[in-house]
């Protein structure tokens, strides 16, 4: 039993013949007095109050699950420690929601005792505002694993070509054939990668007839390979996607498409050039510049990893730590390569030659680089060296504990939505096979009667 004191919550004017009513809520009894309970005269529970007093037992049915005449006490069947919350808003005109309660069964039980929501405490109203969006996130991802598995019969057989298709390129998890696909897409990106980088290397270098060091046949044989798995992947994906304007412009998929176009353009300038065409001078600078832009497949490893997805979004939500990161070392920057150059003006032998030439030096100092290409040569310029140092050492740490925060928390927080979507589905399609099997039963029943 849960009673409520009457010295802490007792009006200073009420008499002793002051209406009180008692409530079983989930097994916990609670008394509360009616001048209180008048505070929310809209509220059930002074409803309630007003009904006891006039004995309507027809309203007062209406207002609580079950009463007892003699006791004069009323049941819920609600949530006592929700109850609890709840009834502060009589005492101290807020609502705070206590840790381990659910804020979307709690906002529902302030409906059932006709609670508004303006009565909950602002840190309150933050914490529900976060809580349906996960709600909103949890049913979008709900949707999609629904769509994933719908099979529309009545859909044309050109649309579920098109959706198999789209199910096997873009969701690993559908089935074995599309996560094999996604491994070998990973794989291609690594492969494409390690080629482009031991291409590089002379001694595995061939020379052309023009005396030129070029790549090895072989590994161009590779790279060749690569690029035309790239090439249908990135095609068959935009040939299933529903929305081929909204695929051609996502972020990732302009990746893969900077990451397949260099090689293209380096093929037809090589190979399908005219005389005139070849005879320019700029041309091989032209296919340099081309595939250097072969880096930008790396970033094609962020499609297939989760980590890395996460990590873009946890630097999104970091922006303002990192622009704080950005301003400390600028105006460190700014401030120590003006006094290294002032101090360091009365050596003979000097490498500061100019404030920007010393931002140069302030940069590789506070970010612990140090290339000694420039360094001071002065006691009082070693001593700003020393204190540049140390503040940016303090600089770089400060903003990385919240970067690193916001990563763990967003990924616990994907992890979380993703398992509680899953839940879901799985619960829908028990209640689903449970109702058809009940449906089956309500048949059979029929034909035996």
């Amino acid at each position: 039993m849960w009673t409520i004191p009457k010295p802490r919550y007792r009006s200073g004017s009420c008499g002793d013949g002051e209406p009180e009513i008692t409530v079983n809520i989930g097994g916990v009894r609670v008394v509360l007095f009616g001048d209180v309970l008048n505070r929310y005269p809209e509220s059930r529970l002074a409803e309630l109050a007003k009904c006891s007093s006039a004995l309507n037992d027809e309203l007062i049915s209406s207002l609580c699950d079950d009463f007892d005449p003699g006791r004069k006490e009323f049941y819920f069947d609600r949530d006592p420690d929700a109850f609890k919350c709840i009834i502060d808003v009589y005492y101290f005109d807020e609502i705070h929601i206590k840790r381990g309660i659910c804020p979307i069964c709690f906002i529902k039980e302030m409906e059932f005792w006709k609670i508004e929501q303006s009565a909950l405490d602002e840190c309150c109203k933050s914490y529900l505002s976060e809580r349906e969006g996960e709600l909103r996130e949890i049913a979008s991802k709900v949707k999609v694993i629904l769509e994933d598995m719908a099979d529309d019969r009545s859909a044309a057989a050109t649309q579920r070509c098109q959706r198999f298709l789209w199910r096997l390129m873009e969701k690993p998890g559908s089935s074995l054939p599309a996560r094999v696909i996604a491994i070998a897409s990973f794989l291609s990106v690594l492969v494409s990668a390690v080629v482009m980088c031991v291409g590089t290397i002379p001694e595995l270098q061939v020379t052309d007839a023009e005396g030129d060091l070029v790549e090895h046949p072989t590994l161009e044989a590779i790279e060749t390979a690569c690029m035309l798995w790239f090439t249908v992947e990135y095609t068959l994906r935009l040939a299933a996607s529903p929305n081929k304007l909204h695929f051609a412009l996502s972020f990732m998929n302009v990746v893969d498409f900077m990451a397949i176009m260099p090689f293209y353009v380096v093929l037809s300038l090589t190979y399908l050039g005219t005389t005139s065409v070849m005879e320019l001078g700029n041309v091989q600078q032209a296919v340099q510049a081309l595939r250097i832009m072969r880096i930008a497949r790396v970033f094609k490893l962020a499609r297939h990893s989760s980590g890395l997805q996460t990590l873009t979004y946890a630097l999104k939500r970091s922006l303002k730590e990192l622009g704080l990161l950005l301003m400390y070392m600028g105006v460190g920057i700014f401030v120590f390569s003006a006094l290294g150059y002032t101090m360091e003006q009365s050596h003979p032998e000097t490498l500061f030659r100019s404030i920007p030439q010393s931002f140069w030096w302030a940069i590789i100092t506070m970010t612990t680089v140090g290339y000694g290409d420039i360094y001071p040569k002065t006691t009082l310029g070693k001593c700003n060296a020393a204190v540049s140092f140390l503040c940016g050492v303090i600089a770089i740490a400060l903003p990385i504990h919240p970067i690193i925060n916001n990563f763990v928390v967003f990924y616990n927080k994907q992890q979380v939505l993703e398992t509680a979507a899953k839940h879901e589905v799985e619960l829908m399609e028990l209640k689903s096979a449970g109702d058809s099997r009940r449906k089956d039963s309500d048949k059979d029943d029929a034909h035996l009667e």
